[in-house]
């Protein structure tokens, strides 16, 4: 793996659905809201379309997220997720992509005009009480892995009686910019996918 830095925990209050990002040094660089329909989280759950503003300790947002009502089930092939990232807010830099496969989480990020440049591949089991759980960021030929998206076991006592999450993105010093964005919304895509409980739905 090339030489890496790690975004540090992404902490969640779902019920407040408010998020802090922090570097790897644990000092917090963006704070995170989500902004959606209150009946979409409750009749929709994890399945919820939303906006997340992304703001740096100025208050001045600079990413947005932009998640669209969509399917999760493989059963549904041509309806899987879709993120939009834009950065600065109104300039799209890139999508992320559930790509249909019965087995594993996988995805594919695509820059601007919809050109592959990345894909993620998660574990075939992400159950978190077996400890972290770790989604592959992949060349697109899949034969090189040039970082991570981990979602961190805290122990069970929090994981089963609190409603926060920790993540870690490692990822190239050098990737482009608009690449550690999209790395970011995936994160959120990925806690709403396999980690948000969906009793907060119907």
């Amino acid at each position: 793996m090339t030489p890496s830095s790690l975004l540090a925990a992404i902490l969640g209050t779902e019920k407040s659905n408010k998020y802090e990002i922090k570097d790897n040094f644990g000092q917090r660089i963006y704070f995170a809201r989500e902004e959606n329909v209150y009946l979409n989280k409750n009749l929709c759950g994890p399945l919820r379309p939303f906006t997340m503003h992304i703001a740096n300790n100025t208050g001045r947002e600079v990413i947005t997220v932009i998640r669209p009502l969509r399917c999760i089930t493989c059963c549904f092939p041509c309806y899987l997720q879709e993120l939009e990232v834009q950065t600065p807010p109104g300039t799209t830099v890139g999508f992320i992509v559930q790509k249909w496969d019965p087995l594993q989480p996988k995805f594919t990020i695509q820059n601007e005009s919809k050109e592959d440049v990345l894909k993620i591949v998660g574990p075939y089991l992400t159950l978190r009480c077996l400890g972290d759980v770790n989604f592959e960021v992949k060349t697109l030929n899949e034969k090189s892995i040039i970082g991570k998206i981990s979602k961190y076991w805290s122990g069970f006592v929090n994981d089963v009686f609190t409603n926060a999450d920790n993540f870690g993105i490692e990822f190239p010093v050098d990737l482009d910019v608009k690449l550690k964005a999209a790395l970011i919304g995936t994160c959120f895509l990925i806690d709403l996918m396999y980690f948000e409980p969906s009793s907060d739905g119907i």
